[in-house]
C-alpha cells in the first residue's frame, strides 16, 4: 500500500524548499536589479538604456515578485502548521525585517518604473544604497533564523549531533581486534 500523505516533518521540509527557493529568486533578483540600475543611471547610450530597462523589469516582474510571493505564501503555511512559532521573539523580529524588505522592494519597483518613464531621476549612489540596505536586512534575517537569539523555546538550527554507529554493522572505520593487538605490540 502506498502512503499518500506526508508526515509533519516531511511536509515542513518541502515547504522550506519552496521558502528558500522564493528567497533566492526574490533577493537575488532585487540585488541584481539594484546593481543594474546603478549602471543604467550612468549609461549614456539610448539603446543600452532601453535594454537595461527591459532587463530590470523582467527581473522584477519575472523573478523577484514571483519569488516574494512564493516565499510569503510558504512562510504563512509554515506558521499555520506551527502557530507556536509566533511566540518566538526571533520570528517576530524576522517578520518585521521581511516587512522592511517588502518596503525596499516596493521602493525599488516604483523608482525603477518612474525612472523608465522619465518621471524620476536616479543616481548611482541611491541604487547602491538600496543594494546595501537589502543586503543588510537579508544578513539580519539570516542571523535571526540560524542563531535564533532572544532565547528560542522550540529548537535551534544547529542541534548537537551525536554519531552512534549501528550495532552489528562494520563501517570500515574502526580497527578489528587483530589490528588493535598489532598496534599495541601484543601477540594475537
Amino acid at each position: 500500500m502506498v502512503e499518500t500523505t506526508l508526515h509533519g516533518g516531511e511536509m515542513i521540509a518541502w515547504i522550506l524548499v519552496f521558502h528558500l527557493t522564493g528567497l533566492v529568486f526574490w533577493l537575488g533578483s532585487l540585488l541584481v536589479v539594484t546593481h543594474v540600475l546603478a549602471v543604467h543611471s550612468e549609461e549614456p547610450s539610448t539603446e543600452a538604456r532601453a535594454t537595461l530597462g527591459r532587463l530590470e523589469m523582467k527581473l522584477l516582474n519575472g523573478l523577484a515578485h514571483p519569488g516574494a510571493a512564493v516565499m510569503v505564501i510558504s512562510g504563512v503555511i509554515m506558521i499555520v502548521e506551527n502557530p507556536q512559532y509566533l511566540l518566538e521573539h526571533w520570528l517576530q523580529a524576522k517578520l518585521l525585517l521581511v516587512a522592511l524588505l517588502v518596503i525596499l522592494d516596493l521602493r525599488v519597483y516604483f523608482r525603477t518604473t518612474g525612472f523608465l518613464a522619465g518621471r524620476v531621476e536616479l543616481r548611482r549612489r541611491e541604487c547602491m544604497a538600496l543594494h546595501g540596505g537589502i543586503s543588510l536586512v537579508f544578513l539580519a534575517i539570516l542571523i535571526l533564523v540560524l542563531l535564533k537569539p532572544f532565547g528560542s523555546r522550540i529548537r535551534r538550527a544547529f542541534a548537537p549531533v551525536c554519531f552512534r554507529p549501528r550495532v552489528g554493522l562494520h563501517t570500515g572505520l574502526s580497527p578489528d581486534n587483530a589490528a588493535i593487538a598489532r598496534m599495541s605490540g601484543e601477540q594475537v
